[in-house]
């Protein structure tokens, strides 16, 4: 892992130095994302991100069938229990 210090100049700019430019094959306009992530700056190539995302998401799925059958049988589920919650007397009734 290569380590370089740095620091912001006067206009509020920072230089990527050559060797950090090299090792991640940074060329002139190679787009990247910056974001604050538990108070550390980063950044990121915009392609490397959309990958990452696309990843995570896919690893967080929890069931093997569709996104859109599991939101309809969590919000089945809920209406139900709603409905059962309106069936009920009332606390003082009880």
């Amino acid at each position: 892992m290569t380590h370089a210090t740095i620091s912001v100049n006067e206009q509020g700019r920072v230089l990527i130095p050559a060797q950090l430019r090299q090792e991640l094959e940074f060329r002139p306009g190679t787009p990247l994302v910056a974001y604050v992530e538990d108070g550390r700056l980063i950044l990121e190539e915009r392609a490397h991100l959309a990958a990452r995302l696309q990843r995570e998401a896919l690893e967080s799925r929890t069931t093997s069938g569709s996104v859109v059958d599991e939101l309809i049988a969590d919000r089945r589920a809920q209406a139900a229990a709603e409905q059962t919650d309106e069936d009920l007397p009332p606390a003082a009734d009880r």
